[in-house]
């Protein structure tokens, strides 16, 4: 699981970046919510963890700025605001959870752990993935466009579901190979570009409007127009 904290605190977050990673997750920092929000525009997360008192864009308002571009994405507030009217503004802004400070690092592992499997338990419930004229089944691993059958090889299911669970967003070289590919990454090859033109040809060639956008220098997204 990949995880963002944005804290401003060096040591609350090396702490807390530290707890994680003893844990086996994978944790990125950012120090404001300036360069929060960027991170969070160049990556996939699994889960948010985010201070409110944060310089630039303060927590309530990255919350904001996060669920406009994923509705479904758990997001942790943790901050020292411990009033009603502050955990108010909070769930209003979008969060799913309210921490406050000084915590037990075990208390934020548990609420990460829940928000997080709930995520993955309402996505296994929902079965068909769907943009546009699009429809991928989950169960029977068949895809459809303007209702026709459409043959994917393994490969290319795998990596139209992940574009499809991030539809919307851009989603880099790097992310597709250690999501799809389960690999590192190898700049040499062009293997992900390679599958993404096999996809094209199979998804939009045929059909209008396009889905598969490259954003130069990015990566790729999947989404409308």
């Amino acid at each position: 699981m990949k995880i963002l904290l944005v804290e401003d605190e060096p040591k609350l977050a090396s702490f807390v970046k530290k707890g994680f990673e003893n844990e086996g997750y994978e944790l990125d920092v950012a120090y404001d919510g300036q360069m929060g929000r960027s991170l969070f525009q160049q990556h996939i997360y699994e889960l948010v963890i985010l201070d409110v008192n944060l310089p630039y864009i303060n927590g309530f308002e990255l919350c904001r700025l996060i669920r406009a571009d994923n509705s479904h994405l758990p997001v942790l507030l943790l901050t020292a605001l411990d009033s009603l009217d502050d955990k108010v503004i909070g769930f209003e802004a979008g969060a799913d959870d309210y921490l406050v400070k000084p915590f037990a690092f075990k208390e934020l592992l548990l609420r990460a752990r829940a928000l997080t499997k709930r995520r993955s338990d309402a996505a296994a419930v929902k079965q068909v993935l769907r943009l546009a004229d699009l429809e991928l089944n989950l169960d029977a691993k068949t895809v459809t466009r303007q209702g026709q059958r459409i043959d994917l090889t393994t490969r290319e299911y795998a990596l139209l579901e992940y574009l499809l669970r991030n539809r919307g967003k851009i989603v880099s070289r790097v992310d597709i190979a250690e999501r799809v590919w389960e690999l590192d990454f190898d700049t040499n090859t062009n293997v992900i570009d390679v599958y993404v033109s096999y996809l094209r040809k199979k998804l939009d060639r045929n059909f209008s409007p396009k889905l598969i956008h490259t954003v130069v220098g990015m990566g790729y997204v999947l989404r409308e127009g």
